[in-house]
């Protein structure tokens, strides 16, 4: 086993690259990936630098770690940013400039409100007589802020 892995040259880590990713093309979702593209790192650094096999498999984990984390740190800001801007089911972010008439008087500071289908907790900075319309300008976790419709 030790006379394989002393003959490996940087044409089977190129083979071994090729394979993994024409795994990924049919349909890894992205985990052979970085796996592929760090095999061919070690051939291409393979074919430059001379390395003893020991070496070839450290740098291979090295790469697929490296490559993987770059790929989610990436990624993780994407999310982040495009969840920021997403409404589809997030219903306080859709509640967001709704406008509602009031069925009944609404004191300054905390009451209920009913929104649809549902009864929430609302504040207001001031009393609000029943008919006003009012709009949604803020969610706080569960508390809508309202204030009168100009």
């Amino acid at each position: 086993m030790i006379e394989f892995l002393e003959s490996i040259n940087h044409w089977h880590w190129l083979a071994f690259g090729l394979a993994l990713l024409a795994c990924e093309l049919l349909g890894a979702a992205g985990y052979l990936l970085w796996l592929g593209i760090s095999a061919l790192l070690v051939a291409l650094v393979l074919a430059l630098v001379p390395m003893s096999w020991q070496l070839q498999w450290a740098s291979f984990g090295v790469f697929c770690l490296v490559t993987t984390w770059l790929w989610w740190r990436r990624q993780f800001s994407n999310d982040q940013q495009s969840d920021a801007s997403r409404t589809l089911n997030q219903k306080e972010k859709q509640l967001i400039g709704e406008t509602l008439l009031l069925d009944e008087d609404f004191p300054a500071g905390k009451g209920r409100l009913k929104v649809g289908d549902t009864t929430w907790t609302a504040r207001s900075d001031t009393p609000i007589a029943k008919g006003t319309l009012v709009e949604i300008t803020q969610v706080n976790g569960i508390i809508l802020t309202i204030q009168e419709k100009n």
